[in-house]
């Protein structure tokens, strides 16, 4: 079973995104702080995290930066509203799978668990 985190206080309140990765067979689970990502990360494997714009005590942003030294093959997306030239500059280097809208629904966890999903198999097939 794919294990996804997502880190924020909006996107568990997002119902359509977080009920279409449940279908899509996956455990999901929330958290508000950058902090608790953290150390969730350190303590447990996940396929994905998906991070809200803000979170409790960091930008989505900044938390990936910081999980990305210790966990460099986590899987990320983030919500931003940035435009796409902004957010291309401002996560550069980060390996972010995708920009997520501000307020992603079942359309986007699609696209997401599509995208994740390739990718995986062709870890998985090499």
């Amino acid at each position: 079973m794919m294990q996804i985190l997502l880190a924020g206080r909006d996107l568990p309140s997002r119902p359509a995104f977080k009920t279409a990765l449940v279908e899509s067979g996956a455990r999901v689970t929330c958290l508000d702080s950058g902090q608790q990502t953290m150390d969730a990360v350190s303590e447990k494997s996940f396929d994905l995290l998906v991070t809200d714009e803000t979170l409790a005590d960091m930008s989505g942003l900044a938390l990936i930066e910081s999980i990305t030294i210790s966990q460099p093959m986590l899987n990320c997306a983030a919500v931003s509203s940035l435009s796409k030239e902004d957010y291309h500059e401002a996560s550069e280097g980060l390996g972010i799978l995708m920009q997520l809208p501000t307020a992603p629904g079942r359309k986007e966890a699609d696209a997401l668990m599509q995208h994740l999903n390739k990718i995986l198999s062709f870890k998985v097939g090499s």
